[in-house]
């Protein structure tokens, strides 16, 4: 009998936490078919754009652009990161049906990024949530730094248990546990996610790791194990974290995916798809993709 879920839901965050970090503007166009063809590809949740500063975060000052241009297929969910009230009535501005709020499991990461402490961060997401519950709007949930941070070094899991279940407490359908420095490895990760399993149901866990070490695929694997379903990716590898030296970013969708179907989960997803998604959007920025797959695939080519 198969030890792992059946079907796993794949979330692709390539087009916002993936390009968010990119020093040169991507065009628009480009943008909107990047989200176009992963939406294509069979996966059922892709995250589009944030809805921020453009001077925090130059690479999204488009993001009511990129919403208005995309082809939006029945079935797909295409959430957008708000930060604050101003975030959220310009996301539903753009006929936005789903959003992300970002929680951190440590208080110095939590003071340096948003300027203000964990407790701050919750209270400032009360009003938004409250006000997409009245709209009808799905909330999606990310703890950073779940493994550990840049400032503090190891997080304890209870913390991050905490904070998740506060975004719970907000009524978050989903909550991803993020490890942002992609330092943790499988055994952290999974005594991380039973800590956290026993203040929110599992069924309503995600997670999201970085592969600065090489462990991403394991630790996904780990939190498999743990009876977590949905994992999130980035295609092409797309992202890096400013606050690791060396860090190598998101894991890639391909490999993900490669290593799903190898353990015969379902995904609804087309790898060939993916690649080819992924190979666009890594010309585009006029790199090779970071996915072993998509490597090794075009390897084959003859």
């Amino acid at each position: 009998m198969n030890r792992f879920p059946a079907r796993v839901k794949m979330v692709e965050v390539g087009p916002r936490d993936g390009l968010q970090n990119e020093a040169a503007f991507l065009p628009t166009a480009t943008k909107i078919e990047l989200i176009d063809r992963l939406a294509a590809t069979g996966l059922q949740v892709v995250e589009a754009t944030s809805f921020v500063s453009p001077r925090r975060v130059p690479q999204m000052a488009d993001s009511r652009e990129v919403m208005a241009g995309i082809a939006r297929r029945p079935g797909v969910s295409y959430p957008v990161l708000v930060p604050n009230m101003q975030g959220f009535e310009a996301a539903m501005a753009a006929d936005v049906r789903e959003i992300a709020i970002f929680g951190a499991a440590s208080e110095s990461f939590s003071q340096r990024n948003i300027n203000c402490s964990i407790e701050e961060s919750l209270a400032r997401f009360a009003p938004v949530c409250a006000a997409a519950a009245k709209g009808g709007i799905r909330v999606r949930g990310y703890v950073s730094c779940v493994l550990g941070c840049p400032y503090e070094g190891a997080v304890a899991p209870q913390q991050v248990a905490a904070v998740a279940a506060r975004l719970l407490e907000l009524s978050c359908y989903e909550i991803s546990l993020g490890d942002t420095i992609g330092v943790g490895t499988p055994g952290k990760a999974m005594a991380m996610i039973e800590a956290v399993a026993e203040r929110v149901p599992r069924d309503r866990l995600a997670v999201h790791f970085h592969d600065t070490y090489g462990q991403a695929l394991a630790n996904i694997l780990a939190a498999l194990e743990c009876g977590v379903a949905t994992v999130d990716s980035s295609v092409a590898g797309l992202g890096g974290c400013p606050y690791a030296v060396g860090a190598t970013g998101n894991v890639a969708s391909e490999d993900v995916l490669y290593m799903l179907s190898g353990l015969e989960i379902e995904t609804g997803v087309d790898l060939p798809s993916l690649v080819a998604a992924g190979r666009f959007i890594a010309q585009a920025l006029g790199r090779p993709p970071a996915s072993k797959v998509s490597l090794a695939l075009a390897g084959r080519a003859p």
